[in-house]
C-alpha cells in the first residue's frame, strides 16, 4: 500500500481463505474459511509499525490484525487466537510472561535444493566444520552481516540478551528479552523477517527449519513461561518464602495434558520430525525436570522470582504466535483444572507412554483431530482448517521420491 494510502486510513482487505493457504501455495476445499470466500480486514497494530531499515527504498511494515468485517478477530488468525488467550488469564486477574530463543543457520546460497546445504566460505578460505560452538572467532566472515542485523534490530526496537554460536555447524541462536506474550511473538516474528532479508544483502541463506542437515543439531524455538499477578507483578509461581506454589505445579500439569494433542501447532512441518526424533537435547516427550535439556518441560536455575517453565518442544518453524498461544492454553487449562503433574525426572530416563508424544507429522495431525480440547480452547473452525491446510502439505511430501529411497530400495529385489 502507498504511504498516502496507509496514512488516510484506507483499509485493506484479505480473502479469508488466505489465512489457511499451504506453503506450497493452495487451499483445501472453501468449507473451511466459508464457501463465499468473503473479506477480512487487515488492522494494523498502531505498535507495530517500522521503517525497514534495511530496505534502500523507503519503506514500512505494519503487523495487522485479521478481523472479520463486522469488528470480531477472526477465528482462523493466529495472533487473534493468541490475544484471546491472554484475554482468559486477564481475566483471572494473572499476566503471562515468556521469552523465546531462536535458534537458525546461516548458509551459503543453495540454488539447488537437491544439494545440501553448506556454511559459508570463512575468511580463511574454508567452510566451518562444525566445532565452533560458543566460540568468538570471527573466521567463518559473518561479522559483517551480525553487524547490520544488530543495526536493524535497534532500528526496529527489538531489545536482545545474547546472541551466540550454537551446537550446529555454522547455527547461531538469539534469546529475546521476556515480556508480554504478544509483544514477544511480534519481536520474534520481525526478527525472522529481518535476518532474512539482511543475509540476502550479504550473499547469504537464512534458514529456520527446524532440521536444514543431517548428524547436526536442529533449531528450536525454547518458549519460556511465568505467570504474574496483573496488578501486583508477583511471580504465581513462588510463594513468599520462595518456594513453588501449587499454581505452578497446575500449570506444568497443563503442559502434560496438552502437549501430546498439541503437538502439530508445535512442530508443524515434515522437517519438523526430523528434529523432535534424533538425541541431540531435542525433546519428544512431556516429562518435566529440573535443568534437564532431555525433559520436554524444563525448570532452568533461577531464584525464585525469575521461577518459569521452559517448553523445549516448539522448533525454529513453529508460527510464533500459535505456538506462544498452545503452550499457554496448555498452562492456564492445568490453573483452571488444578492439575498434577508426574513426578519430575532427571539423569537418564525413559519416557513413559502416557507421556510420549507423537513423531510424525501425520501422528500429530491425527491426535489434533481426535482433540476436543485443541477445539475447546481454539475453536472447531480454526482446528479443522488448520488440519486440512496441513495434511495437503503432507500429501504434498509423499507425492515425491526422495534420494534416500532411490539410493537405498532401488536395488532391493
Amino acid at each position: 500500500m502507498t504511504a498516502e494510502g496507509f496514512l488516510e486510513g484506507r483499509r485493506l482487505q484479505l480473502a479469508r481463505g488466505v489465512l489457511l493457504q499451504c506453503i506450497m501455495g493452495g487451499y483445501p476445499p472453501s468449507r473451511f474459511y466459508g464457501s463465499d470466500d468473503g473479506d477480512l480486514a487487515l488492522v494494523a497494530d498502531p505498535k507495530q509499525i517500522h521503517r525497514l531499515p534495511w530496505s534502500q527504498q523507503p519503506r514500512a511494515l505494519a503487523i495487522c490484525d485479521a478481523d472479520e468485517l463486522t469488528g470480531e478477530s477472526s477465528r482462523l488468525s493466529t495472533r487473534g487466537q493468541l490475544k484471546a488467550v491472554v484475554a482468559r488469564y486477564a481475566a483471572l486477574g494473572l499476566a503471562p510472561v515468556v521469552a523465546t530463543e531462536l535458534e537458525f543457520f546461516v548458509f551459503a546460497p543453495n540454488p539447488d535444493p537437491t544439494q545440501p546445504f553448506q556454511p559459508p566460505m570463512g575468511l580463511d578460505g574454508r567452510r566451518e566444520d562444525g566445532h565452533s560452538a560458543f566460540s568468538v572467532s570471527s573466521n567463518n566472515g559473518l561479522r559483517p552481516f551480525f553487524s547490520e542485523v544488530y543495526a536493524c534490530m535497534a532500528a526496529l526496537g527489538l531489545p536482545r540478551d545474547t546472541f551466540m554460536h550454537e551446537m550446529g555447524v555454522s547455527q547461531f541462536e538469539i534469546n529475546l528479552l521476556h515480556g508480554d506474550p504478544l509483544l514477544l511473538a511480534d519481536q520474534t516474528f520481525l526478527f525472522k523477517h529481518l535476518l532474512k532479508e539482511v543475509a540476502l544483502k550479504h550473499g547469504l541463506t537464512v534458514v529456520c527449519m527446524a532440521k536444514p542437515l543431517a548428524h547436526t543439531p536442529g533449531s528450536s524455538m525454547h518458549i519460556h513461561q511465568s505467570v504474574v499477578e496483573a496488578d501486583s507483578g508477583r511471580n504465581v509461581f513462588s510463594d513468599e518464602a520462595g518456594e513453588p506454589t501449587a499454581a505452578f505445579r497446575h500449570f506444568i500439569g497443563g503442559q502434560q495434558a496438552c502437549l501430546a494433542d498439541f503437538t502439530a501447532l508445535f512442530a508443524p512441518n515434515v522437517n519438523s520430525y526430523q528434529r523432535l526424533c534424533h538425541p541431540f537435547a531435542s525433546p519428544n516427550n512431556a516429562c518435566w525436570s529440573h535443568d534437564n535439556r532431555s525433559a520436554g518441560l524444563r525448570i532452568p536455575a533461577s531464584s525464585p522470582v525469575a521461577r518459569r517453565v521452559e517448553n523445549r518442544l516448539p522448533g525454529a518453524d513453529a508460527n510464533p504466535y500459535l505456538a506462544i498461544a498452545a503452550s499457554l492454553a496448555a498452562g492456564l487449562y492445568g490453573i483452571e483444572h488444578r492439575l498434577e503433574p508426574s513426578a519430575a525426572i532427571q539423569g537418564e530416563f525413559e519416557v513413559p507412554d502416557n507421556l510420549s508424544l507423537p513423531c510424525t507429522l501425520h501422528a500429530a495431525l491425527e491426535r489434533l483431530k481426535r482433540s476436543h480440547l485443541a477445539k475447546e480452547l481454539f475453536g472447531t473452525e480454526f482446528i479443522e482448517g488448520y488440519i486440512a491446510s496441513k495434511t495437503l502439505e503432507l500429501t504434498s511430501f509423499f507425492d515425491e521420491i526422495t534420494p534416500w529411497e532411490r539410493r537405498v530400495l532401488a536395488a532391493q529385489a
